[in-house]
């Protein structure tokens, strides 16, 4: 989006204009769920956290001083309510944090060509993202929400750090460490 655009939204936000929330609201909405949905791993969860995002959004952008960094300090907003969730759901046994929802497909149908494939690669590829949903599972939770942040929502190393209120080079340790064990368990090896 462009600098100016997006700084006009901004200011018209912190005026309370609804026509401004609307249209951030547009803008960010599909990368913030595409964020809690991998997180979550369930699609009604996904929905709930990306309207408390905004309700907080709504609630804080008056006390935002716009410093060309909107987008971490939305995914910081975002990965907060996370962890909250995270501690309420410790706290209430029977949850699941990063559970599977067998009746949304997920990215799987995003994924698949429309050139008719076989329904052996549709299998393999549910599969293959049912692989990545356990793995990520079984990262440690600093290190899956660095990989989320950076490849699921789209934002830069530096927004990462800033969201998660850690140094550039904790997130970036983070990242190489927590994609290292990725691999390691989408290839089958066990660390």
């Amino acid at each position: 989006m462009d600098a100016v655009v997006l700084n006009d939204l901004i200011s018209r936000a912190r005026q309370r204009d609804p026509a401004a929330f609307e249209t951030l609201v547009e803008i960010y909405s599909p990368r913030l769920y595409g964020y809690f949905y991998r997180l979550t791993g369930q699609r009604e969860d996904a929905e709930d956290l990306l309207q408390e995002v905004f309700v907080r959004f709504v609630r804080m952008i008056g006390r935002y001083e716009h410093d060309g960094r909107f987008d971490a300090w939305v995914f910081r907003i975002a990965t907060n309510l996370v962890r909250d969730r995270v501690r309420r759901q410790k706290r209430s046994p029977g949850l699941e944090v990063l559970g599977t929802d067998e009746d949304e497909p997920g990215r799987v149908e995003e994924l698949a060509d429309d050139d008719g494939d076989q329904p052996v690669s549709a299998m393999e590829l549910t599969e293959q993202v049912d692989r990545l949903q356990a793995a990520l599972r079984q990262l440690p939770e600093a290190e899956r929400e660095v990989i989320l942040l950076r490849h699921f929502s789209q934002i830069s190393f530096r927004e990462v750090a800033e969201a998660m209120g850690t140094p550039l080079g904790t997130a970036l340790a983070r990242a190489h460490r927590g994609l290292a064990r990725l691999r390691q368990l989408m290839e089958g090896e066990t660390a």
